[in-house]
């Protein structure tokens, strides 16, 4: 079937491929140095008490089957692995099934993981790690031109990336209507990078700019991406463009850089394709089997989005093929902070020596400068972040963070900046304070070197003891 493959296509593909695979890459390794504190034996939500309670085929993962944390190390480098061969174009040198086989590992290996990641995982750009990575398998290698039925799929998944952000930002907060919500969201996102203190400085009327394009790029540039070319090209452009600006902004994981992989499937890029034999008829009834899939199940996705009460980030399958997305339908207007302490004083009292703990990248000494950590995913601090915003979202893992404080654990620790006591003399207590922060101005950045200026707010958590929190667990 001649229209089978677009051979146009070809160097788009081989840049998409190469750059899905830097980001299986960096989730694998951040997996594997994150894991043991956070779903490890000893940490915060264990894997093992989980599958006891979540049955197989709510979470289809290995590690239903065993789990121990040397098991999970295997799993997660054998990941890296994969990714490495992948970026190195192993698949290429491969037969065309073999290739599928390749591109297949890292999907499967990386839904494990997610499928029993629990909060720590309940990000959207978990969700579209894997609906991509599924797609990247029906690509294809050197030996067939890609398939067009795949880059609409995935040119399918853009869309619904980028129109259900738009939708939902326009169905919620009335400062996306209004055209203000940049005047706070650089200042209250979760993670700011080291641009970001610029950014909320910019003059208001560039930040009404700034939304009415955001508005522009997700509500119409879409629809754009399925027109011929070169106005595919151009929508695509013009939306790699859009998430350049967010990637300098703020640190937001992988999500932009995987809107930019998925934007390379309706780019023209300049290259002649290779002669290629056409497909042979098994790979194209594997597609389009598979297309066929995807388009039934992405009814409960579209039910969603074109709903009045949309959601954001959801999987509506176990093995996450078709989601829906979104982000930011509401933004902070003051941003809180969670700052732990800990003082090795035997009777705790406000004037104690209290010693602050640092993240990596979450805000906590005024005058640490946010730091660039994109598309690596610090787990914790994003939390932390989420914490701040409601003592709920830490219930089932905060107490946990604190009883390994107290203990000087070693893999906890490494997910902290600092630690403000020697590995062989651990805290005797350890508390949680809720502050205020928000930036300085110019002025104060100049007079003091200081980006944030932070507020007292209220007690988070109360000091304790490790015996307590043992007990409490």
């Amino acid at each position: 079937m001649e229209w089978f493959t677009a051979p146009e296509y070809w160097m788009s593909r081989l840049v998409l491929q190469k750059a899905l695979a830097v980001i299986y890459l960096v989730a694998f390794l951040g997996a594997a140095l994150q894991f043991r504190a956070l779903i490890g034996e000893r940490g915060m939500l264990p894997v093992s008490r989980f599958v006891a309670r979540v049955p197989f085929r709510q979470a289809p993962s290995v590690f239903h089957l065993h789990y121990s944390d040397r098991f999970f190390a295997a799993w997660a480098w054998t990941g890296c692995a994969v990714s490495v061969a992948l970026i190195a174009g192993l698949d290429g040198q491969l037969p065309l099934w073999g290739g599928m086989v390749l591109w297949l590992m890292p999907w499967v290996l990386y839904l494990s993981i997610v499928n029993v990641g629990q909060t720590w995982y309940s990000f959207g750009w978990e969700s579209l790690l894997l609906e991509t990575g599924f797609l990247a398998v029906f690509l294809g290698n050197d030996e067939v031109a890609p398939p067009i039925v795949v880059l609409f799929l995935l040119r399918w998944i853009l869309f619904r990336v980028e129109f259900g952000a738009g939708l939902i930002k326009m169905r919620g907060d009335a400062c996306w209507r209004k055209l203000t919500c940049l005047d706070h969201h650089h200042e209250t996102q979760p993670m700011p990078g080291p641009l970001s203190w610029f950014f909320h400085h910019l003059p208001k009327p560039l930040h009404r700019v700034e939304v009415a394009a955001n508005h522009f790029t997700q509500l119409v540039v879409p629809v754009l991406l399925f027109a011929p070319q070169p106005v595919a090209t151009a929508a695509a452009s013009l939306m790699i463009l859009t998430q350049l600006w967010l990637i300098l902004s703020g640190n937001f994981s992988w999500l932009n850089w995987i809107t930019i992989v998925l934007a390379f499937s309706a780019l023209e890029l300049p290259g002649s394709a290779p002669d290629v034999p056409g497909a042979p008829l098994w790979y194209e009834v594997v597609v389009l089997a598979v297309a066929a899939l995807l388009v039934t199940l992405s009814y409960h996705p579209v039910r969603n989005m074109i709903s009045r009460r949309q959601i954001m980030n959801r999987s509506f399958d176990p093995l996450h093929l078709v989601n829906t997305y979104g982000a930011f339908g509401s933004v902070s207007r003051i941003r809180y902070e969670v700052v732990v302490e800990g003082t090795a004083d035997a009777v705790p009292h406000d004037d104690s020596d209290w010693r602050e703990y640092e993240f990596k990248g979450k805000p906590g000494d005024p005058r640490h400068w946010p730091r660039q950590f994109a598309p690596y995913h610090l787990r914790l601090d994003w939390m932390m972040w989420f914490a701040a915003l409601s003592p709920a979202y830490a219930g089932t893992w905060f107490g946990v963070l604190v009883e390994r404080l107290l203990e000087n654990d070693r893999d906890t620790l490494r997910l902290l900046r600092r630690s403000p006591f020697p590995s062989d003399a651990p805290p005797r207590y350890v508390r949680a304070r809720l502050f205020r922060y928000r930036y300085t101005t110019w002025r104060e950045l100049r007079e003091t070197g200081a980006c944030w200026e932070r507020t007292y707010v209220r007690e988070f958590l109360p000091p304790t003891r490790l015996d307590v929190v043992a007990q409490r667990r």
